[in-house]
């Protein structure tokens, strides 16, 4: 694990590994770099792969008083790609990366970057009466107040509760057996500082990036869950109707992770469309 400082000096986290052209791999909101280890051994023969810890994620304690907002963490990816000196970048990003990134070109544009990744998300999570594709197509902001009580009061247990009965229904059932993966995923949320995530969600719920699809301008795959927590598959198309020549990929029967459940297609999707012209 090396680093690299930001420009309020806080310490960035960031594993590299590899040889050849670079990808950024950007995981999802209380997650951390590991989220992306299954699919190195495919990816470091070809690439340089960048996974970093996004500010206030990995355990890492915040050394700086600068709240971990989306715009913060779009400001953090615009250092890293100073730092290394980026350039033709394919960028991968799951849920909260996804926010990350739009967040980033909608600040940026698509400037370094040469073709983008964006994994099951929403460009609003919030909804009201003329947008019902954010979180479960009902989740307002009176739900979204009540959840960040729930964090406040639980953390962990009101993470795993927004993925757990949500509209999945293996997911449901899983949370609610008290599954041997459930259990460990709530020890990994105990161990983090809440104060920082619980920040950076207020952010990304009034978060609103409807706009910024139409100004990517570079290739983009798209690939969401067929069973996914928290999106039906209109707000995938969604998406695909605003990014121009983007594409789409659905894995049937899978959940917000679809590139977990499906590693090995995910990985060839992936390879095929970075190598495409």
């Amino acid at each position: 694990m090396t680093h690299f400082f930001a420009d309020d000096g806080e310490k960035i986290h960031v594993q590299v590994s590899g040889d050849g052209s670079p990808i950024l791999m950007l995981h999802g909101w209380t997650a951390s770099h590991r989220e992306w280890l299954p699919f190195l051994d495919q990816l470091t023969p070809h690439h340089r792969v960048f996974r970093w810890d996004a500010r206030g994620h990995g355990g890492h304690r915040l050394s700086q008083n600068t709240v971990p907002t989306v715009q913060r963490m779009a400001q953090d990816l615009r250092n890293l790609i100073d730092h290394y000196a980026l350039d033709e970048l394919v960028v991968v990003s799951h849920s909260m990366g996804a926010l990350t990134l739009w967040q980033y070109i909608e600040q940026y544009g698509c400037r370094n970057l040469r073709k983008v990744t964006f994994i099951d998300q929403s460009p609003k999570l919030l909804t009201d009466d003329g947008w019902l594709n954010g979180i479960y197509g009902d989740f307002d902001r009176e739900r979204s107040a009540a959840f960040l009580k729930h964090l406040d009061d639980d953390f962990a247990e009101s993470v795993l509760r927004l993925g757990g009965m949500g509209l999945n229904h293996r997911a449901r059932q899983k949370y609610q057996e008290n599954s041997p993966g459930l259990e460990k995923a709530r020890q990994w949320l105990r161990e983090q500082d809440p104060v920082p995530l619980i920040a950076c969600w207020e952010s990304l719920a009034e978060a609103d990036y409807r706009a910024t699809l139409e100004k990517i301008d570079i290739p983009a795959l798209l690939v969401y869950g067929g069973a996914s927590n928290y999106y039906r598959s209109e707000t995938a198309h969604y998406v695909k109707n605003r990014i121009a020549g983007a594409i789409l990929r659905i894995y049937e029967d899978t959940d917000h992770s679809p590139h977990q459940w499906e590693r090995d297609r995910f990985v060839r999707d992936l390879r095929e469309f970075i190598d495409s012209p």
